[in-house]
């Protein structure tokens, strides 16, 4: 397969991952707390990567460069997850995903001032605001949900920020290891820091877990934690963070929508409304890059 495909194919992979975490996370909290689904998914997932490490012979890297970067994957892992899985307490699903459609904007913030990568301007600028008009509308058309729904729109947007900065981080140090080794040394920071969260809260381990709980976990800790951060490290090698981070602009639609069919989650018409102009504002984007990329290549430019 050719690295065109291979990129192609992860990102698939990351968008479809991504779509579906949401209400993974809102399953794996049902019958249990917040704070074990979270744990016991990491745990689970550093097994299985050191697992597949040690099956398709894959060493680690313990030069400096990797080590930051295991610290700045880790810590990300650590500090965005964890504000995830506490305010998915007071939000619907699809909420998570559509809040994190933010992140584009802020690692292109981040990007602009760390990694150099060129501003938004022109057709991809109106994109991207496009596109965050529209999680502004599902987010106005859904306030009447709780009354302490702000508590899990304040986290998300901690979550927002704290994973740009270890998207920017981990671009801007450059490693260029194999997307499982990331993982793995990421997981090795992040599942200490999740024990000893576990231990300083003194939370108490689940008497009895339910099914379904049981089944996200897993699906987290293999299919979400493993395959989906090792795609997602492929694919920022390779692109710049800002293109990586609209994958956040795509999910929003088929989180919602999953939401509404598999957990009952109500969709009025704002928050169709809202998909629309999420999915304008990638569109104009994508084509704003295009129109932008054959400009430069004019010769009197």
């Amino acid at each position: 397969m050719e690295l065109k495909q291979k990129i192609q194919a992860s990102y698939l992979a990351v968008a479809i991952i991504w779509s579906t975490t949401p209400l993974a996370i809102q399953w794996s909290g049902r019958g249990v707390s917040y704070l074990f689904g979270v744990t016991a998914r990491m745990v689970i997932g550093l097994v299985v990567c050191l697992l597949l490490l040690w099956l398709l012979k894959l060493p680690m890297v313990w030069r400096r460069k990797a080590l930051l970067t295991y610290l700045a994957a880790g810590l990300g892992i650590y500090a965005a997850m964890l504000c995830v899985y506490w305010g998915a307490q007071y939000i619907p699903s699809g909420w998570i995903s559509v809040l994190f459609g933010l992140t584009p904007i802020v690692t292109g913030v981040m990007a602009r001032r760390f990694l150099g990568e060129r501003a938004l301007g022109g057709v991809r600028l109106i994109g991207v605001f496009t596109g965050i008009m529209g999680l502004v509308v599902v987010f106005y058309g859904s306030l009447h949900f709780s009354e302490n729904a702000w508590y899990g729109v304040v986290a998300l947007l901690c979550s927002v920020t704290l994973h740009s900065a270890s998207t920017v981080w981990t671009k801007y140090l450059g490693f260029h290891g194999h997307g499982l080794v990331i993982v793995a040394g990421g997981l090795l920071v992040a599942v200490p820091l999740y024990l000893l969260t576990w231990w300083f809260l003194n939370e108490p381990w689940p008497d009895q877990m339910p099914l379904r709980a049981m089944g996200a976990i897993l699906y987290l800790g293999v299919i979400a934690t493993v395959l989906g951060f090792a795609a997602f490290f492929y694919v920022l090698r390779h692109v710049d963070a800002t293109r990586v981070a609209l994958l956040t602009l795509v999910t929003p639609i088929l989180a919602l929508w999953l939401g509404r069919w598999l957990n009952d989650e109500s969709l009025s018409w704002p928050v169709v409304a809202g998909t629309v102009l999420i999915l304008s504002g990638l569109l104009l984007y994508e084509f704003g890059e295009r129109r932008e990329s054959s400009l430069r290549a004019l010769p009197y430019n």
